[in-house]
């Protein structure tokens, strides 16, 4: 996809554009809603009418059905989804449309369904329950919806898994292998009760007995961000401050979560944050740009990212600039908004409507 932002925008001074911004908010009126995902940066959340983790941006996306207009800043995936619950006069647009994510190109349809080829031979519908992280492409929310599944975020996955198991014997979860495996560790499953789906390797790498024992096959995916967190960081940040608290995003790898204080959701550390006394040491597992921006709302807290060293950025989120969401509100009536296919959008919003409901 090409995408070349005009000039006239590329070159306007961060002032002019936030004035434009706030024009172009104020001419629109209540037809316009503009969400922000937590990753955003600081000058984008500040036009943000919603500001959350990409569950609460869902929930208020299907339930704002009064904006005709909704511009999401944020990757792909979550546009998409605001497309699927929004109503069929309502339109989404995505400021920049080069905003994407990695980890949701890391399930291709015609891998998910090579490797379902597999699992029906070991009960399919009947015994397995697919579950897409929602950092997922639409048509993998619609394999999900149409063989009875549902979508997960890290704020929802505790329920979504006992929504799961109490529904059926096995659970098959992608992309995210590490958010899939440190809930299920959470649920109470063992580490041999979960397997990685391998999708460059025949069987997915697992023997038949591996698959028909597991109780939950994982996809080999995983989060650039929160894999560049370890063990190490944590035992070097208790040392440096014996009385620090650590959060870190279940995204992060198990070893990872296991040593910290606490672990959940981008909302779950935003209120984890909050909760903790001033004078606090507060280290986080987690994009850079929420932290950066927990640091200015707590400047009585001494808060700084887990590593020290790799800033971890998510490229993708960073790409949406005032640049862009100025252009964006100023001419969408010239600009693709975010479509998904009919026949696709059916099961999906099936699966993100279950999502909703199991909380």
């Amino acid at each position: 996809m090409y995408f070349a932002l005009p000039e006239e925008y590329r070159i306007s001074a961060p002032d002019e554009l936030k004035n434009r911004i706030k024009e172009a908010k104020t001419k629109l009126g209540n037809s316009a809603f503009i969400l922000a995902h937590h990753y955003q940066r600081a000058e984008i959340v500040e036009f943000g009418d919603a500001v959350g983790d990409s569950f609460a941006l869902s929930k208020i996306a299907a339930e704002n059905a009064n904006a005709e207009y909704i511009f999401f800043c944020g990757v792909h995936f979550m546009a998409e989804a605001a497309e699927i619950l929004s109503t069929d006069k309502q339109t989404v647009f995505l400021p920049n449309p080069l905003a994407g994510c990695p980890m949701a190109d890391m399930a291709e349809m015609d891998d998910v369904l090579l490797a379902w080829e597999t699992l029906e031979n070991f009960g399919g519908d009947k015994k397995i329950m697919p579950v897409s992280y929602m950092n997922s492409t639409a048509a993998l929310k619609g394999f999900t919806g149409e063989h009875g599944g549902l979508i997960c975020t890290s704020s929802n996955a505790d329920a979504v898994y006992k929504y799961g198991f109490s529904n059926r014997e096995k659970l098959f979860f992608f992309p995210d292998q590490h958010l899939g495996y440190n809930t299920g560790i959470k649920y109470g499953l063992k580490p041999e009760d979960m397997v990685v789906w391998d999708f460059s390797l025949d069987n997915g790498g697992l023997t038949n007995e591996q698959l028909d024992k597991a109780k939950i096959i994982l996809w080999k995916g995983h989060c650039h961000v929160h894999t560049n967190f370890t063990a190490k960081h944590i035992e070097e940040t208790r040392m440096k401050f014996p009385d620090v608290k650590i959060v870190v995003h279940p995204e992060c790898p198990h070893e990872v979560v296991k040593e910290a204080d606490a672990f959940g959701s981008t909302s779950f550390i935003v209120n984890f944050v909050e909760k903790q006394p001033p004078g606090s040491n507060i280290a986080i597992g987690t994009e850079i740009n929420l932290i950066n921006r927990l640091g200015m709302l707590y400047p009585d807290k001494n808060i700084f990212e887990l590593s020290g060293t790799t800033c971890p950025v998510c490229a993708n989120m960073y790409r949406t600039t005032i640049n862009d969401l100025a252009y964006c509100l100023e001419n969408f009536k010239d600009i693709k908004p975010i479509q998904v296919p009919e026949d696709v959008k059916v099961n999906a919003r099936i699966a993100l409507e279950r999502m909703l409901a199991v909380h």
